[in-house]
């Protein structure tokens, strides 16, 4: 199966993460897959300010975030309905809907980016979506100490952004309430996970 960990920056994805393929024995991936892809390096260069005015465009990044997914789509497929095997991602389509939809203000970027990356693309659906419930004030502050103590983490565009922060966790709650593509658990907790996991 697919479970994806979805939340705005310094939610602690990545900790719960590798706590959950700890706990169920499961393989992991993470988007954006900087090093890995054209497309996800690309957008890492204009969240740094080096791709000219490619960040004003709220599309144009999506896009690039999508594409750099379908990069990952044959890998996807080998887990989608698979009962003996699991992976967990750490980012998934969702973080495209949530940002795309908190930078223009129209919630219905949301249903671009379902129909981009669902149907245009091919994408597989996760089985499972957790949002990591971590408030933004506190995120904020983790993402700051994480930037203070690794140099090589120097926060990006949208990550310096406070404003985008609490307007993307606003967009994450509201696709979380309505089970947007799929199912969807709030938590800060890997036994949360777990248990939702069992009963599926």
């Amino acid at each position: 199966m697919i479970i994806a960990i979805e939340g705005i920056d310094g939610a602690g994805k990545n900790t719960l993460s590798a706590q959950l393929c700890r706990a169920v024995r499961a393989e992991s991936l993470s988007f954006p897959r900087y090093g890995a892809s054209i497309h996800a390096d690309l957008a890492r260069d204009a969240l740094h300010g080096r791709m000219g005015d490619l960040t004003e465009s709220a599309y144009g990044m999506a896009t690039l975030f999508a594409l750099d997914r379908a990069g990952a789509k044959q890998l996807l497929d080998a887990y989608a309905g698979a009962p003996d095997r699991t992976i967990v991602l750490d980012r998934y389509v969702a973080s495209n809907a949530a940002y795309t939809a908190a930078r223009t203000g129209d919630p219905a970027a949301a249903e671009w980016v379902h129909a981009l990356e669902f149907e245009r693309l091919g994408l597989p659906r996760p089985d499972l979506q957790v949002l990591v419930d971590t408030p933004p004030e506190e995120a904020g502050r983790r993402a700051q100490r994480r930037e203070q103590q690794d140099t090589q983490r120097a926060r990006d565009r949208y990550e310096r952004d406070t404003a985008l922060q609490q307007r993307t966790f606003a967009a994450y709650e509201e696709l979380a309430a309505r089970n947007w593509a799929g199912r969807w658990v709030r938590t800060t907790q890997a036994d949360t996970i777990i248990q939702a996991v069992e009963n599926l």
